[in-house]
C-alpha cells in the first residue's frame, strides 16, 4: 500500500512539473509573438507546434481578440493553474488513502 502511495505521488509530481514546463513554453511563445521571429527557425516551429493547438482550441470557441490583443494564452495559463491547484491535488487526495 505504501508503494502505491509513493508511485501515485511521483506520478502527480511529474504531471505538476510537466504543466509548469508547459507554462514556461507558453510564456516564451507569447514573448516571441511580440518580436515576430523567423517562422522557419526550428525553435519557433517547435513553439508553434506545441502551443498553437491549444490556443486555436480557445480561439475557435471563444472570441478572445479585443483591440488586436489575443487573450487565449491567458486562458491557457488559467487552465494550467486550475489543473495544478485544483484537479491534481483533488485526484491525489482520492487516489492515495490517508
Amino acid at each position: 500500500m505504501v508503494a502505491w502511495a509513493y508511485f501515485i505521488s511521483w506520478i502527480f509530481q511529474v504531471l505538476y512539473e510537466l504543466l509548469r514546463i508547459y507554462s514556461f513554453i507558453v510564456l516564451i511563445a507569447v514573448l516571441m509573438s511580440w518580436i515576430e521571429p523567423n517562422p522557419y527557425n526550428p525553435i519557433v516551429r517547435f513553439l508553434h507546434s506545441v502551443t498553437d493547438p491549444l490556443f486555436d482550441f480557445f480561439r475557435d470557441r471563444i472570441p478572445l481578440v479585443f483591440g488586436g490583443i489575443d487573450f487565449s494564452p491567458m486562458l491557457v495559463f488559467l487552465l494550467i493553474w486550475f489543473l495544478q491547484a485544483v484537479v491534481l491535488p483533488a485526484l491525489q487526495f482520492y487516489l492515495v488513502p490517508v
